[in-house]
């Protein structure tokens, strides 16, 4: 198998052993048609080199890479579902399939399957991936990152030739296995899992290959302190990735405490939207009844995980140290939610003071304009700020912003400075509209390809998005 100098294999994961996960076979498939491949993110791991053929046999039939892991892990792990503990969890239709070093940053990357057969945590299930769903995680994905959210790539897309039978798609429906390329897939649950178990043993093993893994400066702080240590690290990688949530107006679906994981990264996309207007109600799970998961409430309910993830580290932590870590949440979801903002704004504040403002007037203005203006629109006509005000002025949505109802955000937004005014020459920035995921197109993408069997529509929605995300640079 071509692998290039950048192919650095290092399955760190593998050396935890049977307590952690069991080895498993993927399924044998009927069909390997590849959809999808991104090799902008091969290149980063030194695999951009595979013909089609190879890819296939690596993520479509899931044969060893070189020098890493020779069987695929299901992992194993519990986790509060919608906030009632579930200890038969595990990956029942996925596992981790290789790890290796990023090109450059020297980060862990996971190569992990989605929809690739049974394994002992599949509790009655098929182990598959419906193609439709896996087209739905492509696309958050790819829209995610261009807006600059932490997020696990789609990194392969094959359809496997099967008809499934499922109660939330009409029937019977396509087959697909999905490989992604994600920071970790350590799980909130991960630790739940032998707390539960009663095994402070494999907590502290656990803590220490998360050490080894992602965050090796724990292993400078004594080891009475390394589980809360840990959880503070934790907790401001989740309000990053909370706030970036927030400021992208993503709606997860499904922020269970096996949804989450150590790095602060979103993986595993299911009933998710993109707000189409600013809705602090707007739920994306049609089962989630009581709108838990809504979007106002996404930054208590990663809060509330937390707080499950604080006491699976209770057997081996101070109660007081473990409380402090955890109580850092708001603080840091306050700055990073100012700086997600203002870079989706394009500005950048001359004082601090007018910060708290600028969020506080985003956030009214948004839900103020409701339809009328949109969620993704109105970052996109004042982005830069003053600098793109003409604009947004003479375009589609300049009836709104000359009411009432935009002038306190008018007001603040003019104490801010544009941030690389020069981002507005591209010509993305020449539309009248930007870049948008909203349900009603994830459905006609995936009409097209489930009527006529066309992917055309698809890979040009997966080049604007790009596109958009070039403009916008909102990485970092």
């Amino acid at each position: 198998m071509p692998v290039t100098r950048a192919y650095r294999p290092d399955p760190l994961f593998l050396r935890l052993g049977a307590e952690f996960a069991d080895p498993v076979s993927p399924a044998a498939f009927p069909r390997h048609d590849l959809r999808f491949r991104n090799d902008r993110a091969a290149a980063t791991i030194g695999l951009e080199a595979l013909t089609d053929a190879e890819w296939i046999a690596a993520f479509g039939r899931f044969e060893a890479l070189p020098d890493n892991q020779p069987q695929p892990l299901a992992m194993r792990y519990h986790g509060h579902q919608f906030r009632t503990y579930n200890p038969d969890l595990g990956d029942g239709r996925g596992f981790l399939f290789a790890q290796l070093r990023e090109a450059g940053s020297d980060r862990l990357l996971d190569l992990a399957a989605k929809g690739s057969g049974r394994t002992p945590w599949s509790r009655g299930g098929d182990g598959r991936l419906t193609l439709k769903g896996a087209v739905r995680e492509v696309l958050a994905a790819e829209m995610l990152e261009a807006l600059g959210v932490p997020t696990s790539r789609a990194f392969s897309l094959i359809e496997t030739g099967e008809a499934l039978q499922r109660n939330d798609e009409p029937s019977p429906t396509r087959s697909a296995v999905l490989t992604r390329l994600s920071h970790s897939h350590i799980r909130f649950g991960s630790f739940q899992r032998h707390a539960f178990e009663g095994r402070p043993d494999n907590l502290e093993q656990l803590i220490d290959h998360v050490a080894e893994a992602y965050y090796p400066q724990l292993f400078a702080v004594e080891r009475s302190q390394r589980a809360a240590t840990m959880l503070s690290l934790v907790v401001t990688a989740s309000a990053r990735l909370t706030a970036a949530w927030m400021a992208a107006g993503f709606v997860h679906g499904v922020l269970n405490t096996d949804n989450l994981n150590v790095t602060g990264e979103s993986f595993d996309y299911g009933p998710y939207r993109f707000l189409p207007r600013g809705d602090p109600n707007f739920t994306a799970a049609y089962f989630d009844h009581t709108g838990l998961y809504r979007y106002g409430r996404q930054p208590e309910a990663v809060f509330w995980a937390l707080k499950q993830l604080a006491s699976a580290l209770s057997p081996v932590a101070d109660a007081d140290d473990l409380l402090k870590a955890v109580n850092g949440f708001a603080p840091a979801y306050r700055e990073a939610l100012t700086a997600a903002l203002l870079r989706r704004l394009g500005v950048r504040s001359l004082s601090s003071e007018d910060e708290p403002a600028l969020v506080t007037a985003t956030f009214q203005v948004l839900e103020a304009g409701g339809e009328a203006l949109g969620w993704e629109p109105m970052f996109f006509d004042w982005f830069c700020g003053a600098a793109s005000e003409a604009r947004a002025m003479t375009g589609p949505r300049a009836a709104f912003y000359q009411g009432e109802a935009f002038k306190a955000f008018r007001a603040v937004l003019a104490r801010f400075e544009p941030d690389r005014p020069e981002r507005l020459t591209s010509s993305y920035f020449s539309a009248l509209d930007p870049e948008q995921l909203l349900y009603e197109e994830i459905e006609r993408l995936w009409a097209s390809i489930d009527a006529d069997d066309d992917w055309a529509p698809f890979h040009a929605k997966l080049s604007a998005i790009r596109a958009a995300g070039a403009a916008w640079d909102l990485g970092g």
